[in-house]
């Protein structure tokens, strides 16, 4: 995940009617997944409030204040992230409703660098359980409530993985959704087109290649020229961009992340000279290296 910073966080809420919860604009994503009883949604205005129930799944993009709450008439109170640095936690509320059981979470999002396939997601993603029922999906929501229900030595670092794990599920069956639609554009065409799917799998396993647009197009079993059209026209950008974009992004991933000396994250993008990896490094962020691994700490 080298759009994320720091820890993600997840919450298992046991809530007895009537509560209410507002999740203010953040520069971070949430997940909510309705794991026992039911409640609304209630996304920004104008849109309308959804019923969410057991197996629902939902994503709210950076900076989309929404609320959740057994009724739509149960006032809402502030969400407070739990104190300490654990990326997990456990709350319940007694009362005399019916219970509600949620798995919500968070990833703080670089907001430098935001993934186009991010942008393409809408403020709210509602996948409803016969969407979510996706069983690599369901597995992710399986083991992290198991995890975070019964905590057990390991927690501190499986926890972060199965969160990291769970964004990719939930936007993996969003753009499968989308990608069935016909006419799709975008990532959403892109994620279902095996040759385009075939070329970025070799960008991001291996970023440090000196890639050439005739290679990829090999990969991805193309001519160059028809390679080059459909992965621009797609991806928004053309493919040496998009390799060099990956290879910063990976880059400010590990200065941010890691200790490692400029030389190896220099390396690791693919430059066998610090000075142009952090020439590139500056054109890409307007700051070096050095400067922005300072800046992150």
């Amino acid at each position: 995940m080298a759009m994320r910073t720091g820890r993600p966080h997840s919450t298992r809420y046991e809530l007895h009617a009537p509560w209410g919860m507002r999740f203010p604009a953040s520069t971070g994503a949430g997940f909510h997944v309705v794991l026992q009883g039911s409640c609304w949604l209630i996304p920004p205005r104008p849109e309308p409030p959804i019923a969410l129930g057991v197996g629902d799944v939902v994503l709210a993009r950076s900076g989309i204040a929404h609320g959740l709450a057994d009724s739509l008439s149960s006032p809402l109170t502030e969400f407070q992230l739990g104190p300490g640095n654990v990326p997990y936690s456990q709350v319940r509320c007694e009362g005399l409703g019916p219970p509600t059981v949620l798995l919500c979470g968070a990833y703080a999002l670089d907001q430098s660098r935001t993934h186009p396939l991010l942008a393409e997601v809408p403020p709210i993603v509602h996948l409803p359980a016969q969407v979510s029922r996706h069983s690599s999906l369901r597995a992710a929501v399986e083991l992290l409530g198991s995890e975070i229900a019964r905590p057990l030595p390991g927690i501190d670092a499986i926890v972060p993985a199965l969160l990291d794990t769970l964004l990719l599920y939930i936007l993996r069956a969003w753009f499968e959704q989308e990608s069935s639609h016909e006419g799709s554009t975008g990532w959403a065409a892109a994620l279902s087109d095996p040759a385009i799917v075939a070329a970025l799998a070799a960008i991001h396993h291996e970023p440090a290649y000196p890639w050439s647009v005739a290679e990829l197009g090999t990969r991805a079993g193309l001519s160059r020229a028809a390679f080059a059209r459909r992965f621009t026209a797609q991806i928004g950008q053309p493919p040496l961009a998009y390799v060099t974009w990956w290879r910063m992004t990976k880059a400010a991933h590990l200065l941010r992340e890691s200790d490692a000396p400029l030389r190896v994250v220099a390396k690791r993008a693919g430059y066998t000279s610090e000075i142009a990896f952090a020439a590139a490094f500056k054109r890409e962020y307007g700051l070096t290296p050095g400067q922005y691994r300072a800046d992150m700490c």
